[in-house]
Order: C-alpha cells, then structure tokens, then sequence
C-alpha cells in the first residue's frame, strides 16, 4: 500500500512498505482515484500464535545475551525507527502500519519456557525477555504473558533481563524484587527523549518520560538493577537532550547508561523518512544527512561493532559527550553479573502454582 504522506493518528507509520519476502502485493498508485477511504489507522488486531519454540539463541557481538524470547510479535508502541519492524515481513505483514495494528500472541510462551527449561541439554545462560519488541506494550495488560514468563523464570531460578519503555513493568516488581534479591534479573529502561511533544509521535503509544522515570525509581527502590538506555540517538532531533536525559535517569537511581545511534536497515527507512517528512518537514533533510553521516554515506550499516556507534566525525562527538557525561553521572557504572549457579528445575506440578 503506497503512502499518502500523511500522518496516522496515534501511530508511527503512515504506510505500508511493500513486503519484500512475498512475491504479490497491494498498493495504492493515485489517491486520488481512492472513492472510499482507507482505514489506515485501524484498531489494533490481536492474532494467536502457537509456536514450536520460544527461546531464540542471539548471534551477535553487539548484544550482551545469549537467547532472547518474545511473546509478541509487532508493538503497538508504533516507534518509527524500530530497528524490527522487518520481523514482521517474516510473517507475511509489512513493516509499517501492520507492526503496529497486528500483534501475534504467542499464549503457549510460558509452556514453551518451562519445556525449554526443562530440557537435559539447557546450557543456563541468561535470557533477554525482549530482542525484537516490547514485553510490556498494550497487550500485555491483558495477556499477562511476560508475567508468566517471570514466574516460570522465578521457579527454575533461570537468569533474565527486561528491556522496555512502558512503565507497565512495575505491575510485576514483585517477581523481578524476589529474582533481583538472588541475581537473577536486570532490567534496561529506554528514554529517548525528554520532550512530551516529541514522544506523542515518535513513540505514541510508550509511557511518558515522566512515567519511565518513576518505573526505574520503583524498581531500584525495590533492589532491582537498572540501566538506562538512550536508543538511538537521533541526529539534529533528540541528540541535544544527552546530558538532560542522563541527568535524569542517574537521579532516578538507574545504575548505568547505553546508547545506539539511528540506523533504518531495511523497510524502516521507508517508514522512517515518511514520519520525518510528516512531523518533521523543516528538519527532515538535515536529520537524513546526518544520519547517512554516521553510517558512510548510507541510512544503514549492517556491520556488527558499528552499526550500533556509527563511524565518522559526528560518531565520534556523540560517543565521547556520551562518555563524558556517563561517567560523571554514573561515577561506578557497572550493572551486576547474572548468578547462573541457582538454576534448578521444580518438581512438576509446581508451577501450577501461578495459573491465573
């Protein structure tokens, strides 16, 4: 479906980049030949999926896990540089709209987890409840899959991280209080930005900043460790608000701080200029040059131990403000090791424990 330039309300994209796995597609050559018009910013549509597996071994130097699982597949969060939308293609939806308005529910994740779990030939390493979209987004108010998931984490003493931006987190800061108190979980807190203004359309449907705040000063109070992440840093749009976000999450009691640099691999660079151009007109060309200087020329970079920094003059500006302030704010800056010793499978039955 092609793009009309305009923005969706309450959501990040504005369109449907063609999916480029699939041979056959839609798209609208000339709106104005449209008579009736298109419900672009549809309702959310929550689909079940039962997959085989749930835990996904990572292969990448750029990530501190070894496995990841994701109970959802797409967010509602709807942020327009999210580096996995193109997931979605795998499944036959676009990167755009369709990430955010069609949500696969994995509901037999915590079976999958325990059976996993369960397993002779688990190696007990920690595992990432996230990777590829949010744990907490919208639906899980709902499905409460990421709660069950810590359950099941909790009763085999299985190391976890979180990484969210949705202060729905702190619903189960009584599960991550009792896992942190034996070295069994972490959680990243994402802030990208400070500005209200900005966050209603680059991550509409998030938490506030404000929010996130309160959610790392929570879960520190309750013994959880805390990071905070800047991810991505947005040249000539959010690379300003560094040490004000910085600041602020050291304030808060996170621990520590990381950041990225935006990079649009794939369909998201379609997905992206179009919010930029719809938001963002004035600004657009000089936060697009910008970016293509981070990445030698281009809105991408694929390769591992730079995609993530950039390269180039501006890369470098923006890796030592970042260090600078980081080490000022965050004087220890270090997030504590996982405990891999504890791991121990329940009797079965036990966790029927957690049903409900």
């Amino acid at each position: 479906m092609g793009m009309d330039e305009n923005p969706v309300k309450g959501r990040g994209a504005s369109a449907q980049p063609v999916n480029r796995l699939l041979r056959t597609s839609r798209e609208v050559v000339e709106w104005e030949g449209i008579d009736e018009p298109l419900e672009l910013g549809g309702p959310t549509r929550y689909l079940v999926e039962e997959p085989r597996t749930i835990v996904n071994r990572v292969n990448s130097p750029d990530l501190p896990f070894v496995y990841s699982m994701n109970p959802y597949q797409g967010c509602e969060h709807g942020c327009a540089y999210c580096y996995a939308r193109p997931t979605h293609e795998y499944w036959g939806y676009s990167a755009g709209l369709d990430f955010e308005q069609v949500i696969l529910v994995k509901r037999n994740a915590p079976e999958l987890l325990e059976q996993q779990l369960r397993n002779r030939r688990w190696e007990v390493a920690p595992i990432s409840i996230s990777g590829a979209t949010d744990p907490y987004q919208p639906a899980e108010r709902r499905e409460r899959l990421t709660r069950r998931l810590l359950e099941v984490a909790l009763a085999f003493k299985q190391p976890v991280s979180i990484i969210t931006k949705n202060a729905l987190v702190l619903r189960d800061a009584d599960l991550l209080e009792e896992l942190a108190a034996q070295g069994l979980a972490t959680v990243a807190f994402s802030i990208t930005t400070l500005d209200e203004q900005l966050r209603r359309v680059l991550e509409p449907r998030t938490s506030t900043a404000v929010n996130r705040l309160r959610a790392i000063r929570e879960l520190r109070r309750a013994g959880v460790p805390v990071m905070a992440m800047m991810a991505p840093i947005i040249p000539a749009l959010n690379q300003h608000e560094i040490p004000a976000v910085l600041e602020a999450a050291a304030e808060a009691g996170a621990l520590t701080a990381s950041y990225t640099v935006l990079r649009t691999n794939g369909a998201v660079a379609q997905v992206f200029e179009g919010w930029l151009r719809s938001h963002f007109p004035d600004r657009a060309e000089k936060i697009l040059a910008q970016t293509r200087q981070l990445h030698g020329g281009a809105v991408q970079d694929t390769l591992p131990g730079r995609r993530m920094r950039g390269e180039g003059p501006l890369a470098k500006n923006i890796n030592t403000l970042f260090t600078v302030l980081r080490n000022r704010h965050f004087p220890r800056s270090v997030m504590p090791a996982l405990r891999l010793d504890l791991f121990k499978p329940p009797p079965y039955g036990q966790l029927r424990l957690f049903d409900g």
